[in-house]
């Protein structure tokens, strides 16, 4: 996954409990994956989340498929 992307989900205790969540908002990558579970396109989903970016989406779905696969994937802590 790219930096960039890879960027794009983090983890603070504050927001969500540290659930990962997509960076700049309060939607988590559960959140993605229920919404995809219930039959939502992508498409839906961004029409729903107007704070969710393509690139956003993108990066919540390809850090789920890394934790599902075992890879070891890192979240960026949304503090500097």
């Amino acid at each position: 996954m790219a930096t960039r992307q890879k960027a794009l989900i983090v983890s603070d205790p504050k927001i969500l409990n540290g659930k990962p969540i997509v960076k700049g908002t309060r939607i988590s990558v559960a959140l993605i994956l229920q919404n995809i579970a219930s039959g939502m396109s992508k498409d839906d989903i961004l029409h729903g989340y107007p704070t969710l970016t393509k690139e956003g989406l993108k990066a919540a779905l390809d850090f789920a498929a890394r934790q599902f696969q075992g890879e070891e994937v890192r979240i960026f802590s949304g503090r500097k």
